[in-house]
């Protein structure tokens, strides 16, 4: 199958694209940064250089493909509409990246009791309204004659196929601990996120790209984690004292309003059955504290 993958340089795109090649694929991603091609050459992906404002490219590419992933943004309206645009009526694949934020409460590192499922989705905070609607817009590709599905991320861990990129959360964690010496949560960091290991994603992105109903919403999830839980382990991982609390205010400083509530300080407990029932998917790790102590490499620290 040709696929284009958009966010080929990044960390989830990437380790996508990677992982199709060596499924058989042939795989052209989408990539930024010319200082990527080679990169991305090296493990056999066709590089395509530009972004996604770039309407005529995206659906040149999109039309010349059997299949689409959109892992390069969860908020660029625009390129999903291009690309819903140049699928309509052919029946082909086009998988869009979420995150699990959608469902996060902001709670300033305090635990919650509450798990959201793929069939009772709250109505969304204004926050993240906008990124609700485009996973609605997604799903109702279907309609068009797209067999469009959106594939909600939590937590992501692991080590992309792409040297130099990384995911959102832990290098955060980590990048704070290296230049102040001490490893911080938000608030108490008792606020929970599920999470999986980035080859387990790109192993269900193969997946459903052979075998998704249209319309179809997955939570992508494996297990699940506080943050003074991760925070701890980084922290003996690092070689560093006890991990400790920070006030939300502080850390907005540190990560910008939307990382510190919504990517560090929030809850977002959820559970991911469709992927399991509908497509066989069978994550292989089911443990981040496990990993960062047992497989992350120093290299990340």
């Amino acid at each position: 199958m040709k696929v284009f993958v958009t966010g080929a340089g990044g960390f989830i795109g990437g380790t996508i694209a990677a992982h199709l090649v060596r499924a058989g694929h042939e795989v052209r991603g989408l990539v930024r940064r010319p200082e990527q091609l080679a990169a991305l050459e090296a493990l056999g992906i066709a590089p395509v250089q530009g972004d996604l404002d770039d309407r005529a490219l995206l659906m040149r590419e999109a039309r010349d493909s059997d299949a689409v992933i959109n892992a390069a943004s969860s908020d660029h309206r625009g390129a999903v509409e291009a690309l819903l645009d140049a699928l309509e009526g052919s029946g082909k694949t086009l998988l869009h990246t979420s995150g699990s934020s959608i469902v996060g409460d902001a709670s300033g590192g305090e635990p919650t009791d509450r798990i959201y499922y793929e069939d009772a989705l709250p109505e969304p905070t204004p926050d993240k309204a906008p990124r609700v609607a485009i996973d609605n817009l997604v799903l109702a590709g279907q309609a068009r004659g797209v067999k469009s599905a959106v594939l909600c991320n939590t937590l992501i861990y692991g080590v992309g196929a792409v040297p130099g990129a990384a995911s959102v959360q832990l290098p955060r964690l980590i990048r704070q601990a290296q230049k102040s010496g001490v490893m911080r949560h938000v608030g108490r960091g008792l606020n929970i996120w599920s999470n999986v290991h980035v080859d387990d994603v790109a192993e269900l992105y193969r997946l459903a790209l052979e075998k998704t109903p249209a319309g179809t919403f997955y939570f992508v999830e494996s297990g699940e984690a506080n943050f003074r839980e991760m925070t701890a382990a980084l922290a003996r991982k690092m070689g560093l004292g006890e991990a400790q609390d920070w006030p939300l205010e502080d850390a907005i400083k540190e990560w910008g309003y939307e990382m510190a509530s919504y990517g560090l300080g929030s809850n977002s407990r959820v559970r991911g059955e469709r992927a399991r029932r509908l497509l066989g998917w069978q994550p292989r790790r089911t443990s981040v504290t496990d990993w960062i102590r047992d497989e992350m490499p120093t290299a990340q620290l």
